[in-house]
């Protein structure tokens, strides 16, 4: 049995301060480490962090924008949620940026970030031209080039009809176009594995569910377990992977209540996985941070596969927020 998820990740967070090596790159310099994996059994808990207080309503818009298709910050900043913000922002500053003898110069007619936020809010024209980030996440998900595949729509089916199938995956790395992403995926493709439950267990669901009585047991419960394995290549360890962790802890949710299965382990490979330099001094402080027990999840109307969820976090205990500086 695997250990408390926020454990595994604090201590993957000092065994980033104790065994990392530094490099310098794209946008800082961090201490890295190669190769580690967490999991997290799901009947423990719904696997959001307690020892800061975490982003719940932009993980759930972000997961919303992926299963949408959109690629378009404007749906995520009508929605208060501006995690994408700065990488939208910079290709449109870069395009207002001239070189004259050798230093960069913002030509007058750029908008400062504010203002470049407020115009993607009222000016649809201006959203459409300056808020779009390439074929990213959503994109891959529910349209994948050549050919328009929509990759979440036949995994969906592929649960339903093929449950055994060892090809439920989605994958976001297409190569021929990772040239016209704003930023290449991350997090870039995920697996989900089912297994069939004995009657035993069935009746155990439903008991601890406490569903109506005189109701056979297996004329309702769910046959199966579900479980999802995501790969990161990439792993900003402090702000990104407790991200990662609750939004694919919540795709997993979403995926099991539409196929009707239990959702089961959660399970991240993480290729580069990395502190910068400064969020040092935040890790520390949340490594000397204790634990709460985990919140849980509960959603109701559901339409997957148009990015449409009621979703109600529940009993979400947590310390303060630590505030780190993002990475663009």
């Amino acid at each position: 049995m695997s250990k408390n998820i926020e454990k595994q990740y604090l201590k993957l967070l000092k065994d980033i301060l104790d065994n990392g090596v530094e490099k310098d790159t794209r946008n800082g310099k961090t201490l890295s480490v190669f190769g580690r994996q967490i999991r997290h059994d799901m009947s423990k808990g719904f696997p959001l962090l307690t020892t800061k207080k975490m982003y719940w309503k932009g993980i759930v818009t972000e997961l919303l924008w992926f299963l949408r298709g959109d690629t378009n910050i404007k749906y995520l900043v009508d929605n208060n949620c501006h995690i994408w913000d700065g990488d939208a922002y910079k290709r449109y500053a870069d395009s207002h940026t001239i070189f004259k003898d050798g230093f960069a110069m913002v030509t007058p007619m750029a908008h400062s970030r504010e203002s470049f936020i407020d115009a993607i809010k009222t000016d649809d024209e201006f959203a459409k031209q300056w808020g779009e980030l390439g074929p990213i996440y959503g994109a891959q998900w529910r349209r994948w080039l050549p050919g328009g595949k929509d990759q979440i729509a036949n995994l969906i089916n592929e649960l339903k009809t093929n449950p055994d199938s060892r090809r439920l995956m989605v994958n976001a790395w297409n190569v021929g176009e990772l040239g016209k992403m704003i930023l290449p995926p991350c997090h870039y493709g995920f697996q989900v594995y089912t297994r069939e439950l004995n009657t035993e267990e069935r009746i155990a669901e439903y008991e601890k569910r406490g569903y109506i009585k005189n109701i056979d047991p297996l004329d309702w419960a769910p046959e199966r377990t579900i479980s999802l394995m995501w790969n990161q290549r990439s792993v900003d360890t402090f702000l990104g992977l407790p991200f990662n962790i609750a939004s694919y802890g919540l795709l997993l949710e979403m995926i099991a209540k539409e196929v009707n299965m239990i959702p089961d382990q959660l399970i991240g490979n993480l290729g580069d996985t990395h502190l910068y330099l400064n969020h040092i001094e935040q890790a520390k402080e949340q490594i000397e941070r204790k634990p709460m027990n985990l919140p849980s999840v509960e959603i109701g109307e559901l339409d997957i596969l148009k990015g449409s969820a009621e979703i109600e976090l529940k009993n979400y205990l947590h310390h303060p927020i630590i505030k780190a500086p993002l990475s663009n």
